[in-house]
């Protein structure tokens, strides 16, 4: 659904911070800015050692921390499941969550941010930031 971001943004972003770019980091970068979907910490971690099998998986957490401070990446905790990133700066989205897979789909739905604005608005409030998650498992056909 999104727009991949290219790795010299995200160095970009972690300089404009004050962040020393590492051979490390230049890798993790490299793989984040080729992933689309959800990857968590250690799948990011098992493609890094393949490029450099001096990466720790302590450098994943702590370049990926420093995304998300700097707005580069979101955090998903699905459902108790490992932390999972995505790329920022993507339009706005809700995401439904395969039970027996895990995989994530990224959906929007008008319907759903009309009723969530009414709802928001009938008791009072404006939304500031809203995550919407559904959690499924995909219907079995039934056989004849």
């Amino acid at each position: 659904m999104g727009i991949l971001i290219m790795k010299n943004d995200y160095e970009k972003q972690l300089r404009d911070a004050g962040v020393r770019i590492t051979r490390p980091r230049r890798v993790i970068l490299d793989i984040l800015s080729q992933t689309e979907g959800h990857p968590d910490a250690l799948e990011i971690f098992r493609r890094a050692v393949e490029v450099d099998s001096s990466i720790s998986l302590s450098t994943v957490y702590r370049t990926m921390k420093l995304l998300e401070e700097q707005g580069a990446i979101h955090r998903h905790a699905f459902d108790g499941g490992p932390s999972r990133f995505e790329q920022a700066g993507n339009q706005h989205h809700d995401h439904l969550i395969d039970m027996e897979t895990g995989d994530v789909i990224e959906f929007h739905s008008e319907m759903i941010e009309k009723l969530q604005e009414e709802i928001a608005r009938s008791l009072g409030y404006e939304i500031i930031h809203h995550r919407f998650e559904l959690y499924g498992r995909k219907i079995k056909k039934q056989q004849n």
